[in-house]
């Protein structure tokens, strides 16, 4: 019963989604650095809107320059390892005795960043912006709603958590 009420816990939930996102984010980067052509080609054609149904009321917002498209690519790449970054460091202060409120803090920040990503970059942004959402073949929008609800559910656990920790013990 000991264990259980030890590992039964928010902080326990809470390092464990760091960790799995953590993860998922360090892969994310292994994949784009060595296989850099494949998820390449997916920055390419959203940004081209070659694959939508070519409304020339939207078409204007194509983009086909290459230098355009590789600084796109490199920032995401940036974006995706900076936030691994953060919840590698957030994970690591979870493992650690006393470190909480630093854990969650990191762990909030690397759920943002992904939101940021996911929800603003490639939802907002590549779904609709670049009309993202009519491609059959470059529609990356139902894997982003994935994973903003895996950061929606992070920021839920860690931010509410918080307040309930924090309220007074009932008698």
């Amino acid at each position: 019963m000991n264990a259980l009420a030890r590992l039964g816990t928010t902080r326990v939930a809470l390092a464990a989604l760091t960790g799995v996102t953590a993860l998922y984010f360090a892969l994310i980067v292994f994949g784009n650095v060595t296989d850099y052509g494949t998820n390449e080609q997916f920055v390419v054609h959203v940004l081209a809107m070659d694959t939508t149904f070519r409304d020339p009321d939207v078409m204007w917002r194509a983009i086909t320059s290459p230098a355009v498209v590789t600084t796109a690519y490199v920032l995401i790449i940036a974006w995706e390892a900076a936030t691994a970054l953060v919840l590698i460091t957030a994970f690591v202060a979870w493992l650690r005795a006393g470190g909480e409120e630093t854990a969650r803090r990191l762990s909030v920040l690397g759920w943002v960043m992904a939101v940021l990503l996911f929800g603003g970059g490639f939802i907002a942004i590549g779904g609709e912006w670049f009309q993202m959402w009519q491609s059959s073949k470059w529609n990356g929008v139902e894997a982003a709603f994935r994973n903003v609800v895996v950061a929606a559910i992070g920021l839920i656990i860690a931010l509410g958590g918080r307040a309930r920790d924090q309220s007074p013990p009932r008698p």
